[in-house]
C-alpha cells in the first residue's frame, strides 16, 4: 500500500486510462494486421475484390476506437489529489475495454481473414462473414459498454 500512496491516485488513473488505449489499439492492430495479411493475398489474385476485403479488414480495428473513446472519457475522471482508491477507481472501470478490446480484437482479425476465405471462394456469400465478425464485435461493445457504465457511476 506504501507504493501506491507514493505514486497516487492520479498516476494510477492515468496509467489505467493508458492501458485502456494501448491495449485496445494493440488488438486491433494485431487484429487488423492477421485479417490485411488474408486480404493482401486476394487483392494479388482478384483485385476486383479488394473493397469488399477491405471493408472485412477494418472491423477488427473498432476496439482501439473503444479504448480510445474510455481513455478520453476516463480523462474527465482525473482531478488532481485523488486518492488512491479514487485511482483504483478509474483504473479498475478502464480494465474491461483494455483487457476485452485486446482480446476480442485479435479474435475477429482471425475471423475476418476466414471471413476473406469466404469471399475468395463464394463472392456472393460475403455478407456471411461479415456477421460473423459481428458476433465477435458483440463482445468488444460489451467491453465498451462495461467501462462506460462504470466510469459513468463514478463520483468524486
Amino acid at each position: 500500500m506504501e507504493f501506491l500512496n507514493t505514486i497516487g491516485g492520479y498516476a494510477i488513473a492515468l496509467f489505467g486510462a493508458g492501458l485502456a488505449a494501448f491495449l485496445a489499439c494493440v488488438g486491433s492492430a494485431k487484429g487488423t494486421g492477421i485479417a490485411g495479411e488474408a486480404a493482401a493475398g486476394l487483392a494479388a489474385e482478384d483485385p476486383s475484390k479488394f473493397g469488399k476485403a477491405l471493408i472485412i479488414q477494418v472491423i477488427p480495428g473498432t476496439q482501439g476506437l473503444y479504448g480510445f473513446v474510455i481513455w478520453f472519457l476516463a480523462f474527465g475522471k482525473l482531478v488532481p489529489g485523488m486518492t488512491v482508491e479514487q485511482g483504483m477507481q478509474v483504473f479498475s472501470a478502464c480494465l474491461p475495454i483494455a483487457i476485452g478490446g485486446l482480446l476480442s480484437a485479435v479474435a475477429q482479425g482471425k475471423v475476418a481473414a476466414a471471413s476473406i476465405n469466404i469471399l475468395a471462394k463464394k463472392p456472393d456469400d460475403w455478407s456471411k462473414g461479415m456477421i460473423f465478425c459481428i458476433i465477435v464485435e458483440f463482445y468488444a461493445i460489451l467491453s465498451l459498454l462495461a467501462s462506460f457504465l462504470m466510469l459513468n457511476g463514478l463520483s468524486f
